[in-house]
């Protein structure tokens, strides 16, 4: 079954007063998505707009957007997706320039959005349904300038963490692949499983749009909580009492420090822990503390989700022998380190990652090369080491900024560090460097200190050129750490030490 007919088999047979979606304290039913879905459905229809018809959706973290994801991907067209956390002038620069036939967004979003040239027809979305709003001063688009997209079942945006985000086509094998291997429907036809997921991550970022429709493909009813807050996240878990929940470094160390009652997270088992590297002594604190194994993951949009994971069973296997790894292949993906040429490289040396399978946008016979540097072991299991892309070359000499982050979290009071490269005239690129202070481990460290730090245990020239003391790193919708903010608060900072110097 693909993942279009099994939303469609939901979206035609699920008891109309079925659960779906928890969001701000209220069930959000089949029966209601339903409803959402035919209006949206009948809305495109009468535009002309079918088959695959590229159809984009200001994606905010409500159920009547999850209704419309289901929507399209079962009517056969393609979802394109536009943030809604970016600013006003970029976002109508983003849909300007998208090509969709038709937006749909919330009644807020669509003043947002204002006037645009050449528009795209505008349906408003509320839990009523999705009706043709009020069109926009410009030529119109209609359905023959439709740009179609077919075999395409989402052009997904990047989270944009080292530059502008990216729009990522995902094909249709590659989500059906994604889905049938992470989350299999109910055998023998059934409609549901039982269970319910705690969605944390927003939508419009790969980790939230896999975490609401993954558990719905396979039955489950899904809780919206949109970006997290740790009060109504344990009361979730207090209420729901989930098996495994899915978090991200930031929001484990929000749970640590927020020091929550263990007999709250009783029914907790394993925690998957994804788009971002989660420090081994963070995955042993929750163990220690909570009884919760965390299991790394590993992946990126390009490839449809996640490509490496842990199982419980594996965990408690082999993770005292390969702390820090990100877990071995899924089903029907396969896994190589090559050296420069392309040449396969041997277990335990540092390589480039390329990854093979239906999940790879290059189809299951071609190897895609990765931006990420990485080394196998014999038994299969995946280290990843930093990126290629992110060395910085500081006037002919590489620095690794996961090395440099490494070294910067030893210092007791930092809770997280993150590197960045900024440009410089002599040299091209110099590395900087930001910390999170933790304040529960002792005082606020100075940058003095973490300089010292940095002289005793790494080269010369890895050393940052500034470091920055904040109480929080500025951090991406998706919660990864922002390094465009953060050379902006750099260059702030450094700006200010020339003013006081000059006074």
């Amino acid at each position: 079954m693909t993942s279009r007919s099994r939303f469609r088999l939901l979206l035609e047979n699920a008891p109309g007063d079925a659960r779906a979606i928890e969001f701000e304290g209220r069930w959000t039913t089949w029966g209601e998505l339903r409803q959402v879905a035919s209006t949206i459905q009948q809305s495109l229809r009468t535009l002309g707009l079918n088959g695959a018809a590229r159809i984009g959706v200001v994606l905010e973290d409500r159920p009547e957007h999850v209704a419309a994801l289901l929507a399209i991907i079962a009517g056969d067209q393609c979802v394109v997706t536009v943030s809604p956390l970016q600013p006003a002038e970029r976002m109508r620069g983003d849909i300007a320039g998208s090509g969709v036939s038709a937006l749909l967004a919330s009644p807020s979003m669509l003043e947002v959005v204002g006037t645009l040239p050449a528009a795209p027809h505008l349906l408003e979305l509320t839990l009523d349904g999705a009706s043709v709003a009020r069109q926009p001063v410009g030529r119109q688009r209609g359905a023959g300038d439709a740009v179609g997209a077919p075999g395409i079942t989402v052009e997904m945006l990047t989270s944009g963490t080292t530059g502008p985000p990216k729009r990522i086509s995902i094909a249709d094998q590659q989500f059906d692949a994604a889905l049938t291997t992470s989350v299999p429907a109910p055998p023998d036809g059934a409609l549901f499983r039982s269970g319910t997921t705690l969605v944390t991550t927003p939508l419009v970022h790969i980790g939230g749009f896999w975490g609401s429709l993954g558990p719905l493909y396979a039955g489950r009813s899904i809780v919206l909580l949109g970006k997290f807050d740790l009060d109504r996240w344990v009361d979730a878990v207090v209420r729901h009492r989930p098996r495994a929940v899915a978090m991200v470094p930031a929001t484990l160390r929000a749970v640590l420090s927020g020091d929550v009652p263990r007999e709250k997270l009783a029914s907790i088992e394993v925690a998957t822990a994804g788009t971002a590297p989660v420090p081994v002594a963070l995955t042993e604190e929750m163990l220690d503390r909570y009884g919760v194994r965390v299991l790394p993951t590993y992946g990126a949009t390009e490839f449809a989700g996640g490509v490496t994971a842990w199982t419980l069973g594996q965990h408690r296997e082999w993770w005292e022998r390969k702390k820090g790894s990100v877990g071995r292949a899924l089903p029907g993906v396969e896994l190589r380190v090559v050296d420069d040429h392309g040449d396969e490289i041997p277990h335990g040396e540092h390589g480039i990652l390329e990854i093979r399978g239906r999940q790879s946008p290059s189809g299951i016979h071609a190897w895609q090369p990765t931006s990420d540097l990485a080394s196998l072991d014999e038994d299969g299991f995946l280290w990843i080491h930093g990126r290629t892309d992110d060395a910085i070359v500081r006037g002919g000499f590489k620095v690794h900024p996961n090395d440099v982050r490494a070294v910067l979290e030893r210092h007791p009071a930092v809770r997280e560090a993150s590197v960045a490269p900024l440009p410089d005239a002599r040299l091209g690129q110099v590395p900087v460097a930001a910390v999170e202070w933790e304040p529960g481990a002792g005082p606020r460290p100075t940058a003095e200190e973490l300089f010292v730090l940095c002289r005793q245990h790494l080269t010369p020239y890895e050393v940052p050129a500034r470091i920055v003391v904040l109480d929080e790193l500025p951090r991406t919708s998706s919660m990864k750490v922002s390094r465009t903010e953060l050379l902006d608060i750099v260059r702030s900072d450094a700006i200010g030490a020339s003013e006081h110097a000059r006074a």
